[in-house]
């Protein structure tokens, strides 16, 4: 048995020597591509890539640029069922505009009613434990369940974004998932990208004229204030160094 074990944790350790080499050499390769060099490249590259949007601001520019370039892959988003209002009107919008599709995945309702029934319907203000578990049922499910054919996913994150992101790369391995994890704008900066909107007339949500620079579910959502920081208004009362759901867990 022992043997066998040892066999095991080598085959594994071998595995992830050849992903961390794979991952070295394309963010090598890769690292003066431009946003639509990179997406075609991998859609040229790879069976089954798709891009994985919040709706946020950076993913309606990866969006605009799929659409507008005539890019084959699906476009996906996560509905809680606890966001804005104004994300439903985003949606309806995007839609219209590209002509695209954008698939929708839930979470599992018996999931929701068990943690609601159990710790109640606001529990992720009583404790990270909590808030882990609501976006655990709530997100990273129905993440799992949409990744579960891809080879590729493409999301929009950037290092300015906030500390628990200044150490991303060009391109990661989502080792959760099992695939490709590629970030197209991680080093562009917020002006680059409002820039960018603004040029391309490219539609975003209304929140983000109202101090809303990150846009999540509504009960963990705030606006912010004057110099504070991007993120500042997800889960606020928690420190900045826990606040991540969990989809972009390295």
């Amino acid at each position: 048995m022992l043997f066998f074990k040892n066999n095991r944790i080598f085959a594994q350790n071998q595995t992830k020597l050849m992903e961390k080499s794979l991952i070295n050499d394309l963010n090598i390769k890769l690292k003066d591509f431009s946003p639509e060099e990179l997406i075609k490249y991998f859609v040229s590259n790879y069976k089954k890539v798709s891009l994985a949007s919040s709706m946020g601001v950076e993913d309606q520019v990866l969006t605009h640029i799929i659409a507008t370039n005539n890019i084959s892959l699906d476009i996906f988003t996560l509905d809680t069922g606890r966001i804005f209002p104004e994300t439903y009107d985003l949606i309806q919008k995007t839609e219209s505009k590209y002509k695209r599709r954008i698939e929708v995945y839930f979470p599992n309702n018996n999931e929701v009613e068990r943690m609601v029934k159990a710790k109640g319907i606001n529990l992720f203000y009583e404790s990270i434990e909590n808030r882990k578990q609501c976006c655990n049922i709530r997100k990273i499910n129905p993440l799992k369940r949409a990744l579960s054919i891809y080879d590729v996913w493409i999301c929009g994150l950037r290092k300015e974004q906030s500390v628990t992101r200044e150490n991303l790369a060009l391109v990661e391995w989502d080792e959760l998932n099992g695939l490709l994890k590629i970030n197209p704008l991680i080093n562009w900066t917020e002006k680059e990208v409002w820039d960018y909107v603004k040029v391309n007339k490219i539609p975003y949500n209304n929140l983000h004229d109202k101090s809303f620079p990150s846009i999540g579910c509504q009960p963990c959502t705030r606006a912010i204030m004057p110099g504070e920081d991007l993120r500042a208004g997800r889960w606020w009362w928690e420190n900045p160094e826990t606040k991540e759901c969990g989809l972009h867990k390295k």
